[in-house]
């Protein structure tokens, strides 16, 4: 076998060296385009994670890299004249150009050949090294390889928007610094470590406004250099700036769809980038060399296409997993002005919490003595704005008390709006809608939703779906909020809107989205534009004209009139996932060229008018909440900027919360899923027009919620699939957390809430144990 390796980097010659160690008889190359004591940039870092992967993969790799590190355990966070430190992180990091050497060094021992100052042409390739087995791609984040075969890579690159340069420093530290600065032209910051004796890394970032009211200009070092020492004067304490290669750039986000084509892979950066705000670039790379010779040793016998399937088996979730929680922060980044406002340990969480990798939980059991802080800096905030004092009792942000108008609920936990399809085929919620209802809102969380109820027949998903047009529907459903009311502290919310092109489809566990089966049950659709759901298969809407929407107008009025009578605490207008009111907001379905299409204040006006309507009706004291949805996950799609415009009108047409979801608008979306995947849209509308939100979507943990809550994400946090499986969720992390409310536990479970918060107070006695003989002496990493 013989295997040629293009690019001399960490993952390159990690690559070669291991598979060079399993199998002496292979003939393993490597072409580096640079010498091999060019140096640039200046550190890089790995976890303790990532360490001991190096000691059981390469002993002296290890042992000679272990010596050559600066390790740190704090991160300091300095902002407003503030300095916080969170302890428990686990880093290490060295000269990037030390971490070469070792590596160049033990491709020798083991028999790699080198060639150092070759330029490899991509259009060579195949004729200059016809006799390779294999040829790994590792030529960098501008990777000419990549671009030369992008028919078969299907490479993307998305240019981000802050600018960026490294610099180095001769100044000293012993832990992981964020510098936040702000100067006459917008905020600045300096990512820095040390990697050496003598020396750390700086890396400066700000967005492009700030830098450009600065006059940088993206190849002057030299005056670059002289603006930042002045900037960051206090910070490098009398030590100069560092140069080398140190250009002003715009991070290339880089993904790719295909790993390999025909003989050659791709390996490294050239593969898929991840913001340096993580630090994890070369780990990335390395992690990815590992998986890749063992797949190459694995399937030695197999063709190489079956090893290069079997590295991208074992490395792609992993990887986009890391490259999406990069993407997560470097977001943050780009929009830190947001969170500029906050108090310095509120900002502090914010920076620890961005790539949401890292809860409220995890710090607690990093450095409790900083959650400390910043759950004292939080209940002052809260004293301040409400007049509830949480001082003494400590229940963690998620069971504060929550005020909107005149309704206050008891935490900030609510029970999502999930559909149940199970009313009569006349709308009306029957003993499994109450027996549903009743016994979750006995869980102890401060807000429970109806699932979407509609306000005529033919405003209904499914033939299953409640509704609210007759005096029976009223009837039960004041029989369902009665219950709750009477037997429980939890506010209840009734969810309504109207299916639009979206109606007349099977049950959610028949065939989702699609018409339903008989022919003759099927109801006419309208919608903001004759777009069918399915082409060719779902009915197609008629344009909704302005008789039509009087009539609609009018029927969300009724249910308006009729859920108040019923005792229903809030409301809210459902404008989002692509039904009728969602259908005007977004471009995607919103194709009219009257007054209700075209401009973001066009779309805007039926939605509107139908708020409008419903707010003129609902009793002042109580409450209005909006869904929207914050993306369609669609190019073409809505817009940040038009969430934004969104909220602000329907906070002037009296709305009091947002309730931000997202998707759901088309068939064919592309959402990007993960943990709390939402919730950034949620900040969004939270800290730009600073309305009340709620955020909802992939949020499975109390530690979730906190680290929601705590770093201004949201007011409230909605959760829906963990709620159906677990209706005492809240009771559950109330326990967890000791926060004692008994306003939230029925008078007949009280025994058993007694009984849960013993069990939870000996289970994380146990588990503290656990971590301390797991690790004495030290602070554990939970992710």
């Amino acid at each position: 076998m013989k295997i040629t390796v293009i690019g001399g980097g960490p993952g390159g010659l990690y690559s070669a060296l291991l598979t060079k160690k399993a199998r002496p008889d292979w003939e393993v190359e490597v072409f580096e385009r640079n010498q091999a004591d060019d140096t640039f940039g200046f550190g890089v870092v790995f976890s303790d994670e990532t360490l001991d992967q190096f000691l059981s993969r390469d002993k002296p790799v290890f042992d000679r890299i272990k010596d050559e590190f600066a390790y740190w355990d704090d991160v300091a966070v300095h902002f407003k004249g503030q300095e916080m430190r969170c302890a428990g992180n686990g880093f290490c990091g060295t000269s990037r150009q030390t971490l070469l050497t070792i590596l160049q060094d033990r491709c020798i021992e083991l028999g790699v050949k080198m060639e150092f100052g070759v330029d490899i042409k991509p259009e060579d390739l195949k004729t200059r090294f016809a006799d390779s087995d294999v040829i790994i791609a590792g030529d960098g984040i501008n990777s000419a390889i990549r671009e030369h075969y992008k028919e078969g890579f299907q490479p993307s690159t998305t240019w981000k928007s802050n600018r960026f340069c490294w610099m180095g420093s001769t100044r000293q530290m012993g832990e992981f610094n964020y510098f936040f600065r702000e100067t006459e032209h917008g905020q600045v910051v300096a990512h820095c470590y040390q990697y050496e004796k003598e020396h750390s890394t700086w890396v400066f970032e700000m967005d492009e406004a700030t830098w450009q009211g600065h006059g940088f200009e993206e190849f002057d070092e030299e005056g670059s250099k002289a603006k930042l020492e002045e900037i960051f004067a206090e910070d490098l304490q009398d030590h100069p700036l560092l140069l080398n290669r140190s250009n002003w750039r715009n991070f290339p986000r880089v993904f790719c769809e295909n790993w390999y084509v025909d003989n050659i892979v791709i390996l490294g950066d050239a593969k898929a980038s991840a913001h340096f705000s993580i630090g994890s670039g070369t780990k990335l790379a390395m992690e990815c060399a590992i998986a890749l010779s063992d797949a190459l040793l694995e399937h030695a016998e197999s063709d190489v296409q079956t090893a290069f399937k079997a590295y991208d088996d074992a490395r792609r979730t992993p990887c986009q997993i890391i490259q999406h929680n990069a993407d997560v922060s470097l977001s943050w980044f780009e929009h830190m002005n947001r969170s500029w406002d906050m108090d310095p340990y509120q900002f502090a969480m914010v920076v620890m919490c961005r790539a949401k990798s890292i809860t409220y939980d995890n710090l607690i059991v990093r450095d409790p003595e900083f959650v400390r802080k910043a759950d004292d800096e939080w209940y002052a905030r809260h004293l301040s704005e409400t007049g509830e004092d949480l001082t003494q009792t400590r229940p963690t942000p998620m069971f504060s008390r929550f005020k909107l108008r005149d309704m206050e609920v008891m935490n900030r936990v609510v029970m999502s709006p999930m559909a149940q399809y199970s009313c009569d085929k006349d709308g009306n919620p029957t003993d499994w809608l109450k027996v549903h209802y009743c016994s979750h809102a006995t869980g102890g969380m401060g807000l429970i939703y109806t699932e979407m109820t509609c306000p005529s027949a033919d405003a209904r998903i499914t033939e299953g779906c409640p509704g609210m047009w007759t005096d029976e529907h009223e009837n039960r459903w004041k029989d369902i909020v009665g219950f709750i009311h009477e037997n429980s502290g939890a506010k209840v919310a009734m969810q309504i809107g109207h299916a639009g092109r979206k109606g007349s489809t099977q049950l959610g566990w028949e065939k989702m989205d699609h018409p339903i089966e008989d022919a003759n049950a099927n109801w006419p659709l309208v919608s903001a534009s004759p777009i069918p759901w399915f082409e060719g298969e779902s009915q197609v809407p008629q344009e909704l004209d302005r008789a039509g929407m009087d009539r609609i107008r009018e029927d969300f009025v009724q249910a308006t009139k009729r859920a108040a009578r019923a005792g229903f605490d809030m409301i809210e207008l459902h404008c989002a996932h692509g039904y009728l009111l969602g259908s005007f907001l977004s471009p995607l379905t919103n194709l009219r060229s009257d007054d209700y299409g075209g401009s973001l204040e066009n779309r805007l006006r039926y939605p509107l008018e139908v708020f409008s309507a419903m707010r003129a009706v609902w009793p002042t004291a109580r409450p209005m909440a909006v869904r929207v949805s914050g993306t369609d996950w669609k190019e073409g799609g809505l817009t940040e900027a038009e969430l934004i415009g969104i909220s602000e009108a329907f906070r002037d047409a009296g709305c009091d919360l947002i309730d931000v979801s997202a998707g759901q608008t088309i068939p064919d979306q592309e959402p990007v899923y993960g943990r709390m995947f939402q919730a950034h849209l949620a900040e969004a509308v939270r800290n730009v027009p600073k309305i009340a939100s709620m955020a909802v979507g992939a949020i499975t943990e109390a530690a979730q919620v906190n680290t929601i809550l705590h770093t201004r994400r949201a007011d409230l946090v909605a959760i829906g699939r963990p709620h159906m499986w677990n209706p005492f969720f809240t009771h559950q992390a109330a326990a967890w957390y000791g926060a004692v409310n008994k306003r939230a536990w029925a008078k007949q479970y009280e025994s058993g809430a007694m009984q849960a918060f013993r069990e939870a107070e000996k289970n994380r006695e146990k588990m503290l144990d656990l971590q301390r003989k797991a690790a004495p002496g030290r602070h554990i990493r939970t992710s």
